[in-house]
């Protein structure tokens, strides 16, 4: 099985982020410009937390607080689980089971590189099962 490398080459290193002094109304707006679960918080280029839907439901609404006036900070996931691009994707879906977290933040050296989510993740698998199979069929057809 391959690793989270793999799948940063294939999706990209970019990342969607916000500040922790962004409202959590704003970032909301960006999740769905950007059709996106989760963003990264970002303080002088340093990753320091992430931000989730989760979150939003769990630590927002279900609070009472108000998102024009909530600060990320307040209710990000300080020290998520994070992976690296050597972390292979089978600890990276034993994780997220375990864990029940669906994002999974890719340092390396202490540097951000990338995001990787459980679409990801079953998307690699699939691809790579996929791969698997025509070639047993092409080995058991000799074609």
């Amino acid at each position: 099985m391959g690793n989270v490398r793999n799948i940063l080459q294939k999706k990209g290193h970019s990342v969607h982020s916000v500040t922790p002094t962004t409202t959590v109304y704003h970032a909301l707006e960006l999740m769905v410009e950007q059709n996106v679960g989760a963003l990264l918080v970002l303080e002088n280029e340093k990753f320091v937390g992430i931000f989730t839907e989760r979150d939003y439901a769990r630590k927002v609404v279900l609070r009472g607080r108000a998102s024009r006036e909530t600060q990320v900070k307040e209710i990000m996931s300080e020290h998520p689980l994070v992976v690296t691009p050597d972390t292979t994707v089978e600890e990276c879906m034993n994780l997220m089971t375990n864990k029940f977290i669906r994002h999974l933040p890719v340092m390396e050296q202490e540097q951000l590189v990338g995001l990787v989510s459980i679409g990801d993740i079953v998307k690699y698998i699939i691809e790579e099962q996929k791969f698997i199979i025509e070639n047993l069929e092409h080995y058991i057809t000799g074609h």
